[in-house]
């Protein structure tokens, strides 16, 4: 059962229900692994929720940054929002091609420029189809519209700041990655990076956040999930991943979950894996 929160998630139903609303936007924002085979802009023009723009997580990024896809500078999100016609005073339902995946990196992203209408669709594209309603291959008729934002800098966390937290211990670090990937078993998508996991941090899974029909759990039922992975909800918390994607559906997950006090490490393991002067955790904690 979705929660049906403008600010974190809606269901299939909520967002059938307010399509045709003019100052509702919907963004597709789906993106796949370097191990995952497809086209997610390719996918998207084949058949989309009506209306939808689709939100390029690679282009509306940071490209001075040698990392992958790094939160973009303030001006760069205004201009390509402002083409892609969505502004102040709008809603903003973001999805993905996969349920619940790269999504909430987009509403991270909303967030960090101090944007909060905005929620992910539980569930995603495959619920929205697998229910049968409406979907479209039409490019979306898009004007201009202004865009204030303001950045939230306690939404996202830099290297220093994480290696000083995971040496004092004063924030819960989660990793999202899965366990192989966290304890240094399974090599990493993107090569030359160590394997293992920052030390101190705490493994949960993005799976392990979401029910088998791609939806996310409830907030009861997410509270258990951390709990059962030693993460202190009382705690503010950073969250990490592969390449900062992952993280911010623990970040939307701890939001939903009641624990509003935590931010993104953007670098992710694609920062802290390359760098042999950090050090890195393998094995079980």
């Amino acid at each position: 059962m979705a929660l049906d929160d403008p600010k974190t998630l809606v269901s299939t139903d909520w967002l059938e229900a307010h399509l045709r609303d003019p100052d509702l936007r919907i963004l597709d924002g789906s993106w796949f692994l370097p191990t995952m085979e497809g086209d997610a802009k390719a996918s998207y023009d084949a058949a989309h929720i009506p209306g939808a723009r689709f939100f390029d997580i690679d282009e509306i990024s940071d490209s001075r940054s040698s990392l992958p896809h790094m939160a973009p500078p303030v001006e760069k999100f205004v201009s390509r929002m402002r083409a892609m016609g969505v502004g102040d005073g709008h809603q903003v339902v973001v999805y993905d091609q996969m349920g619940i995946f790269s999504a909430p990196r987009v509403w991270w992203t909303f967030r960090l420029m101090g944007k909060t209408d905005i929620a992910v669709l539980d569930g995603g594209l495959p619920k929205w189809i697998a229910e049968g309603r409406e979907t479209e291959d039409l490019p979306p008729m898009m004007r201009d519209r202004h865009m204030t934002v303001q950045r939230q800098a306690n939404l996202v966390k830099d290297v220093t700041q994480v290696a000083h937290a995971s040496k004092l211990g004063d924030y819960e670090i989660i990793d999202a990655r899965a366990h192989g990937r966290f304890i240094g078993v399974d090599p990493e998508p993107r090569p030359g990076l160590r394997q293992g996991h920052i030390p101190g941090s705490k493994n949960v899974p993005y799976t392990e956040l979401l029910h088998a029909d791609g939806t996310m759990k409830t907030p009861e039922e997410l509270r258990a999930t951390f709990a059962a992975a030693g993460v202190d909800l009382a705690k503010p918390a950073i969250t990490t991943c592969g390449s900062g994607v992952n993280a911010a559906m623990l970040a939307l997950a701890l939001e939903v979950a009641g624990n509003h006090d935590w931010a993104v490490y953007d670098g992710a393991w694609a920062e802290w894996g390359m760098y042999n002067d950090l050090k890195v955790a393998t094995g079980e904690a």
